[in-house]
C-alpha cells in the first residue's frame, strides 16, 4: 500500500513542477539580491572569471578573486572597483594545489569572512588526443577542473552548512555530458564536476540544507581564448559563443537559483536525445554536430594570457 501511496505523491508533484516549469518559462522567476554576500571566484583573472567579477561588483557584493596569473587579478580587481565594488580581495591560489588551496581559504575567512557564494571557474585544456597528452597534463586537468571543486567545497562549505545560507556555483561544460575528440581529458574532468555538483546538491536536500543552492553552468566553446582553433560546424545550431553573452545567463541563473544551465539553448534538445536514444543515434548526432573534428584546429590560449 505505501507503494501505491508514494506512486501516486510522485505522479502527483511531477505534474505540479511541470507545469511550474511551463509557468517559469513566461513568467521568470524573481532575482535574488546578492549585495552584501562574499563572493569567491576562481580563475578570475581573465574571462568569464573577470566579467562575473565585475557583475557581482555592480550589484554591490564583496568580491574575494582568486587566480594564479597576478597580473590578469590586479587588472580584474581594478575593473571591478570602477564597476562600483565596494570591497575586493585578490588572491594568488593555485587551485591545482590542495595545501595552498587550504592555506589561502583559511586567509579568505581570517581577513574577509565567510564565503556565501562560491565560484569554481578556473579550469585548463590540453587540447592533444588521448595517447598523446603528456601525464602531468592529465594530472593537472584532473586537479584544476575537478579536485579544486573538492578542496574548495571542503573549505567553505562548512560554514554554509552551520548558517543553512550559501550557492556553490560549477562552471563545467557541455563537454561534460558527452565524449569530443581530443578532450578525453577534459571530458572527464568536466563529467566529474557535474557529477559532484549534483551529488552535493542531493546531499545538501538529504540534510535539510534548503537555503544552499547549487547551479551548474553546461556551455559549449566560449570565445575567451582557452579553446582558440576550435571550430563548429553549424554555427546557428552551436554557434561559438561570446564571453558578455555567457556571463550575463551565469549571472541570471545564480539569482533565479536555477540548478542547471545549458548554453545554447539548442543544448537541452541534443543531451535529452542523448539519453532516450540507442548508441548508434548518438553517434549520428555527434558526427552532425561535427563533434569529431570540433578540435582538428585547436590551438589554445598563449601563453601571455
Amino acid at each position: 500500500m505505501n507503494f501505491f501511496l508514494e506512486l501516486f505523491k510522485v505522479l502527483g508533484l511531477t505534474t505540479y513542477y511541470m507545469l511550474e516549469s511551463l509557468v517559469f518559462l513566461f513568467v521568470p522567476k524573481r532575482k535574488k539580491s546578492v549585495s552584501g554576500e562574499i563572493v569567491l571566484i576562481t580563475g578570475a583573472g581573465s574571462g568569464i572569471g573577470r566579467l562575473l567579477s565585475i557583475k557581482f561588483a555592480k550589484l554591490g557584493a564583496t568580491l574575494v578573486l582568486w587566480d594564479i596569473n597576478q597580473e590578469g587579478l590586479h587588472e580584474t580587481s581594478r575593473l571591478a572597483g570602477e564597476n562600483g565594488a565596494v570591497k575586493v580581495h585578490a588572491y594568488i591560489c593555485d587551485c591545482s594545489k590542495r595545501q595552498e588551496v587550504y592555506r589561502v581559504a583559511d586567509q579568505v575567512k581570517k581577513e574577509v569572512g565567510d564565503v556565501s557564494i562560491l565560484v569554481n571557474n578556473a579550469g585548463i585544456v590540453t587540447g592533444k588526443r588521448f595517447i598523446e597528452s603528456p601525464d602531468s597534463l592529465v594530472e593537472k586537468t584532473m586537479q584544476v577542473n575537478t579536485m579544486a571543486h573538492f578542496w574548495t567545497c571542503k573549505a567553505f562549505l562548512p560554514a554554509m552548512i552551520a548558517s543553512n545560507h550559501g550557492h556553490l556555483v560549477s562552471i563545467a561544460s557541455s563537454a561534460g555530458l558527452i565524449g569530443v575528440n581530443r578532450l578525453a581529458d577534459y571530458c572527464a574532468s568536466k563529467f566529474a564536476a557535474v557529477g559532484f555538483a549534483e551529488s552535493i546538491d542531493v546531499e545538501m536536500r538529504s540534510l535539510g540544507k534548503t537555503g544552499i543552492k547549487t547551479t551548474t553552468v553546461c556551455p559549449y566553446f566560449i570565445n575567451t581564448g582557452m579553446f582558440d582553433g576550435a571550430q563548429t560546424k553549424w554555427s546557428r545550431v552551436l554557434p561559438v559563443l561570446e564571453p558578455e553573452y555567457v556571463a550575463e545567463k551565469i549571472m541570471t541563473a545564480i539569482r533565479r537559483d536555477q540548478e542547471i544551465l545549458f548554453i545554447p539553448r539548442s543544448l537541452y534538445v541534443f543531451f535529452a536525445l542523448k539519453n532516450i536514444m540507442p548508441v548508434k543515434i548518438s553517434v549520428l548526432l555527434a558526427e552532425f554536430v561535427g563533434a569529431y573534428n570540433l578540435m582538428d584546429n585547436f590551438k589554445g590560449r598563449g601563453k601571455k594570457d
